[in-house]
Formats: structure tokens, sequence, C-alpha cells
């Protein structure tokens, strides 16, 4: 089959790329839809358990421990076993963690939650890098960009997604039985989903894939780095509005759980818009004038939230911030995967670096939140937006050799 496809003649090639794009796409859906449906509900969890903002942070960490402690190793898993079987795996650990953690929920066992958090986070880090990986390649497959939208049906499902926890929530649906029952359904789409990636050579290689990695060069390469750099920023802008948008419109401006969740499904609205139309923007104007820009849109929508000086401010200040960070991580992974030789290893480099500060990052702010409340805690984003305005240049396409 690997054969037939590598020799095949170009139509038939881009039917079967076709084929795996959908594939791709359903991926990356999936992945947003179930990390939204339980993290706009946030609210619920620190209720659930009567933590405050510090405590609501370390549980909150679990995910990224997880995360952090499986992404280094992710590029070379992804090399060895494939992007389909990565991506399978990864999405069989993030469901069997939301059911340990909706136990502990049950059993008011934040020990339990905790532990089914950091299985998540292993879950959700494998399955990541594996789905941009496959993304890229179909990318240069086809020769034309698609990962802004592929990251767009990311955040398609995670308007579905948060959309589900705002229903659930209206409707007082347990935290728990949502996140039991969300999981091994998200896990049986994913695994008829892979079936159509592209097909790969036995042991997990695509056919003429180099015999190694190139992850420790791409780890000492300084552009690659910078690159990492600039997606770091705009994924920790974005990761701290899924963890806390929701948590201070609850806190700082007196709205419902409800409100709160819908709030971040406008958030996540916004930058679905963005990502599906923006790779027009990027084609016009070039990948550096289209993140600085960016930048300077999401900085504008953290003044609204934090100076607005009331709910509906706040709520216009979400767009802005939705659409400026919209397109910073699908344009650091397209700009990783320029070479072909080594786009698999600088995806991996690229997506560690931005999901450690994407996951890892966000519940660093439940001290500050502690100390000076929501949402002026949020300030810290502007530092992580100053980054990648600073480094954007970095993406711009190398001068052929």
């Amino acid at each position: 089959m690997v054969e037939t496809i590598r020799h095949a003649d170009p139509d038939l090639r881009r039917r079967h790329l076709r084929r795996a794009l959908t594939a791709v796409t359903v991926a990356f859906a999936v992945n947003g839809f179930v990390f939204a449906s339980w993290i706009s509900r946030v609210p619920a969890l620190r209720d659930a358990f009567d933590l405050n903002g510090a405590r609501l942070g370390v549980l909150l960490l679990c995910v990224s421990t997880g995360a952090v402690a499986a992404l280094p190793g992710s590029g070379p898993v992804v090399h060895r076993l494939g992007a389909a079987r990565t991506v399978a795996a990864g999405a069989a650990l993030v469901a069997f963690g939301l059911v340990a953690a909706g136990v502990g929920i049950v059993g008011d066992a934040v020990v339990l939650t905790g532990a089914g958090l950091v299985v998540v986070g292993a879950g959700t880090g494998g399955w990541d890098v594996a789905m941009n990986v496959e993304g890229a390649e179909v990318e240069r497959g086809l020769g034309r960009t698609v990962l802004p939208r592929l990251h767009g049906w990311f955040s398609v499902g995670s308007v579905l997604g948060a959309g589900l926890g705002a229903a659930a929530a209206w409707a007082g649906v347990p935290l728990a039985a949502q996140v039991i029952a969300t999981g091994p359904l998200s896990l049986a789409v994913v695994l008829l989903a892979v079936r159509r990636f592209v097909p790969e050579a036995p042991g997990g290689r695509r056919p003429g894939a180099r015999s190694s990695s190139g992850i420790a060069r791409a780890w000492r390469e300084p552009r690659t780095l910078l690159v990492g750099l600039m997606t770091l920023g705009f994924a920790f802008t974005e990761g701290s509005a899924n963890d806390w948008l929701a948590v201070a419109l609850v806190d700082g401006f007196g709205a419902s759980e409800a409100v709160g969740a819908a709030g971040f499904a406008v958030f996540v609205a916004a930058m679905t818009a963005g990502r599906l139309l923006g790779g027009s923007l990027v084609e016009r104007w070039g990948r550096t004038r289209v993140l600085r820009a960016s930048a300077v849109v999401s900085l504008a929508g953290l003044a609204l939230v934090l100076l607005g000086g009331g709910l509906v401010p706040a709520l216009a200040g979400a767009v802005l911030w939705g659409l400026g960070a919209a397109l910073g991580f699908p344009t650091g992974i397209s700009a990783a995967a320029d070479d072909p030789a080594l786009a698999a290893a600088r995806v991996s480099v690229v997506s560690s670096i931005a999901y450690t500060a994407f996951l890892a990052g966000p519940p660093l702010i439940g001290p500050v939140s502690d100390a000076v409340g929501m949402p002026a805690a949020l300030v810290v984003v502007a530092g992580a937006l100053v980054l990648s305005l600073a480094t954007a240049g970095a993406a711009r396409r190398p001068e052929p050799a």
C-alpha cells in the first residue's frame, strides 16, 4: 500500500492527501472539543473541591506536568511509531485520564482527580505533537497552507466543547458525568479518523523518511528556538484565556458560571474565525507582519479585559484577544516545517516549546490571582505578547540557498 501511494500518479496521490487532510482535521477538532469541554468548567472544578486560586492552579498544573513530561519524547515516539499510532495512543490516555478525574470528583478524592489530569496531560502532549507533524506533512504534499485551517478546526472543536460545557453548567449536569462520558466517545472517533492518515512504512516511518529523527540537531538551531519562543508567547496567551478567562468573568465581574463559560466560548469563536480566514492574510502580507499585528490586537483585547470596567467591554476584549492569538501557533508550526528534510524534528521542537507554555504557564497565574485578584492577574499575559512581538521576525521564510 505504501509503495502504491509513493509511486501513484499525481491525481491519485492528491486524493490520498485530501483524505488524510480530512482525517487530521477530525483529529484537531476532537482534540479541541475534549479540552474545551472540561476546561470551560474550571469554576465547577474549583467548587467541587472548594479550592482557592493557588490550589486550583496546582490542580491545573497536573495537566501541565503530564504534558511537560511527555513532550520531550513525543518527537522520537512519532518518528518510531508514526503519527497515526501516536495520536491514537494519546487519545486513549486522555480518555482514561478523564474517567479517572471524574471518578475522583465523585469520590471527593482530589489526589485521584489530579492523577487523572496528569494522564490527560501526557496523552494531550503526544496527540498534539503527532497531529501537527501529520498536518505539516499533508501541507507539504498538497503544496498549500493548511495548518492555520487545521488549527481553526481545533478551535471549532473548542467552540463546540465550550458550548457543551456552558449547556451542561446551565442544565446542572455534574462535571464528573460530563468528563466520564466525553473521553471514551471522543476516543472512538479518533480511532476511526487515524485509519486515513498518510500511510506509513513498517515501524511507523514515512516512505523516504530519514533513519534518525534529527531531534537533537533541531534543539540546537537558533532559528528553530526563536520560532519556538515566538510560538511560546502566543501559546501562553491562548492557554491563559483557556484556563482563566471564565474565572475572570465570574470573579471579576460577578457573572454566573454559565456566562463565564459563554465568555470563554466567545474567545474561542474569535480564534476560530481568525484561523479559518487568516491563511489568506499570511499569503498576502507575510508571516512576520501578520504575527506582529496579531500581537498588537491581542494586547488591545487584554487591555479591554483589564481596564474596560465592565462585563460588556471584557467580552469585547475577549473577541480581540482571540483574534490576535489565532495565528501564532499554526504559523509557528508552518515556519518550523519550511525545510521538508527536517520538518518533523523541527515541528516536534516548536510544538514541545509551545505546548509547555500553553499548559504549564497559565496555572502559575493562580498564585498571582490570590495576591492581586482577577482579572488583574492576567496582566502577565502582556509580557508573553511582547516576547512574540520581539521574535516574530524568526518566522520569515528563509531565502533559497
